[in-house]
């Protein structure tokens, strides 16, 4: 496998598409490797509470909309009464994987994040979203990351693969590849969805950190709904701006694991040659599960 959706330049800027205003985090103690000490002892009763009501209202919805695996995993974590302990969360990991998580003050460049992975450290922004933010954030804040990312870096074949993701993004950068890199992060990590006995549940962190796109990427008739191809996914935009067009459906972890061996340089060599295909395109080749109503064929 030859990247967090791209996050690029220094100082750090956002997800695809980069950051369109200046980012909120505070920068100026951060180390060599954009860690800083999570401050737990600072955090208000009211960015608890506002912990506890986000994970009380996306954890209704788990059962239905999650992969068995996850729901395993964030009730195993124990983390319902209040914005985590890094340090305490660690302890699990650390046993379960090898992983810990570092706190940062929000997005940072592309090589540090490559870096981290590699070395099993996934990067958690401290920092929680305000009151008047909780349905949409521009940035990613310690719900998302911490809720979205963190119970499936307990899953052993998952964990690998971001090891494995971190491993190849000097090479992607090495090709400029990084844009085409970060479309596997997407529709993955970010927004993936894997077919189950129970049917269609979703893994993504995008996905499970926000109650509305839980529900529709799983049961809206407006997205497309196609088999994982990776050819398909480095060769497909993505939208940042509203809820996918989308999504990207695997067989099992241990699929979406062993794409992490093919061959990449070539596919890039291919696919930087080509015009993307648009987030909302069905294409003749795709093993398509549902076409959606807003699909272009």
């Amino acid at each position: 496998m030859d990247s967090q959706p791209a996050n690029t330049g220094n100082p750090p800027q956002s997800a695809p598409g980069r950051s369109s205003h200046a980012l909120r985090g505070d920068y100026s103690a951060i180390g060599p490797d954009y860690a800083v000490q999570q401050p737990i002892e600072h955090y208000t009763d009211v960015e608890h509470d506002r912990w506890r009501r986000l994970y009380a209202r996306q954890m209704e919805l788990m059962p239905r909309y999650a992969v068995k695996e996850f729901v395993n995993s964030i009730e195993r974590l124990d983390v319902a009464g209040g914005i985590p302990d890094f340090q305490r969360v660690n302890q699990t990991l650390d046993a379960l994987t090898g992983f810990r998580i570092i706190a940062v003050p929000g997005l940072i460049p592309d090589e540090k994040f490559f870096d981290h992975l590699a070395n099993r450290r996934f990067p958690i922004t401290w920092w929680i979203r305000e009151e008047s933010e909780l349905d949409y954030l521009e940035e990613p804040d310690v719900f998302h990351d911490f809720f979205g990312h963190v119970p499936l870096l307990a899953h052993p074949v998952f964990a690998d693969y971001m090891v494995e993701y971190g491993k190849a993004g000097p090479a992607a950068a090495r090709m400029n590849a990084i844009p085409l890199l970060s479309r596997l992060y997407w529709y993955t990590i970010e927004f993936g969805l894997i077919d189950t006995a129970e049917g269609l549940r979703a893994f993504g962190a995008g996905i499970l950190s926000s109650k509305g796109e839980t529900i529709y990427a799983i049961d809206s008739d407006i997205p497309n709904r196609i088999r994982f191809d990776l050819m398909r996914v480095l060769g497909t935009e993505f939208r940042i701006d509203a809820y996918q067009e989308t999504y990207f459906v695997i067989d099992s972890f241990e699929q979406m694991f062993a794409e992490t061996h093919k061959p990449f340089a070539p596919i890039y060599a291919s696919l930087l040659q080509q015009t993307p295909h648009a987030a909302n395109a069905i294409l003749p080749g795709d093993s398509v599960i549902h076409r959606g109503t807003g699909a272009r064929a």
